[in-house]
Order: structure tokens, then sequence, then C-alpha cells
């Protein structure tokens, strides 16, 4: 289904009944309204991150419903669409912490690749309607993904912002993972915690003092070519 490691950890879940609920109801959602991400697109934090390679997990909430803006990463926005205000604050956050400008692409698969496994708690949204596929199951679903992270031996980083990606703190027990917590990127709240939260070089420390390589924060604006690694 997902075309790397992910599947044979999922296999199970996947037959699920409740899952398959969430199946049927997705797609049935996709023949009479606008769905986003686009179907093919679902999986995407799965498809770029198969498990063996996830060193830092970044919660967000349910996809982007505007038109183009959702591709199955969470806070991320497709090359050659306008930067969302979160999104533009987690790169404000970074400029301070490492002094990167701010890019002008929101694309954030080079993370993906790099072992961020971008993972949205929802993961499907009718065009227009936040929170409209929140109580369909995809939570059970993303509670039982966080369990499994939480069970692997390889030291994993969760970054946990806003009250609701904080609930999730209490499936993360296992003492090889660290857990920052602080408030939501958005601009109603990225003052009271999130900027200053230093996360992103916390993120990497431990990275490092783990023996795993860390991951360059830095966006690749394309038309200025190659990115300088730190």
């Amino acid at each position: 289904m997902i075309g790397n490691s992910w599947d044979n950890v999922l296999e199970e879940e996947f037959k699920k009944e409740y899952f398959l609920k969430i199946k049927e109801f997705v797609e049935a959602e996709y023949k009479t309204k606008t769905i986003y991400p686009p179907k093919e697109e679902i999986f995407n934090a799965f498809n770029l991150c198969p498990i063996e390679n996830v060193k830092v997990v970044i919660l967000g909430q349910d996809p982007y419903h505007e038109e183009g803006q959702a591709h199955g990463l969470a806070f991320s926005t497709p090359e050659g669409h306008s930067i969302p205000r979160s999104l533009k604050n987690i790169f404000k956050e970074i400029e301070s912490e490492y002094g990167y400008p701010i890019p002008d692409s929101g694309c954030l698969e080079s993370w993906a690749k790099q072992g961020v496994f971008l993972l949205n708690t929802v993961l499907t949204v009718e065009e227009g309607n936040a929170n409209s596929h929140s109580k369909c199951g995809w939570q059970t679903f993303t509670d039982n993904v966080i369990k499994i992270l939480n069970n692997q031996k390889q030291p994993i980083v969760f970054l946990l912002w806003g009250k609701q990606a904080e609930l999730k703190k209490e499936l993360i027990t296992n003492p090889n993972h660290l857990v920052l917590i602080s408030a939501h990127p958005s601009p109603f709240s990225a003052r009271r915690g999130f900027f200053g939260s230093n996360h992103f070089k916390l993120a990497n420390e431990f990275l490092k003092e783990n023996n795993l390589e860390e991951i360059n924060w830095k966006i690749e604006d394309k038309h200025y070519g190659q990115q300088t690694l730190f």
C-alpha cells in the first residue's frame, strides 16, 4: 500500500475494522466532494520516510483545506505555493536559531528524506472545512503509529507543538526518546513559547549525542541552486 517498510509494520493495522471503515468513508468522500490532499498523497509522510529512517517526528493536525496546499506532509506545501503563516513562523524560528534566511519554498520534502516524519494526526480534509474528517477514525490510526514509533529502539525526537499535539505525550513512554513541547507556531500562539523554544537545535544536539546524523533544517530555494550544508 505504501511501498516501503511501513507496509510490514502496518499490515495488521490496515486489516482492522476501524481502518476498513476509514477507507470506506474516505473513498466515498473523494467520489462526492473535493478532498485534500490528492488521494495518491494521503500517505506521503510514510512514503518519504520509512520507519527505520525516522529520527524526528513533527505532529500537525489536519491537512491544509485550501486548493493545492496539502500534499500529505504536516505543515508543508508543494513547490510554487505561498507559505502558510504557521510554516512561516517555523522558518522564523529556524532563522533565529541558525541564521538561515526564510526560504521562498514551503516544501519540506527535504526534511522528510532526512528522517523527519511530518505526521498529521488526521490525514484528509474536505475543501474549506477544517477538521471535517477528525472523527472518522484517523486519530486512532495515527495514535497507533505514534505507539509503534514509541516502541522503536533508535532514539527519536518528538516535537509536540500546541495543545492537541501535547496530548500525544502520554503515548511516548520509551526513555530512549526525547519529547519537546511548546506552543503552536500559529500566529495566534507562536509568541507564547514557540519562538525561542530552540527546538531545532535541541533536536540536533540529541541526535548528535546518540550518534545519529543531524537534520539540515535549511530549505533550498530552487532558483538559487544548491543549498549550503551547515
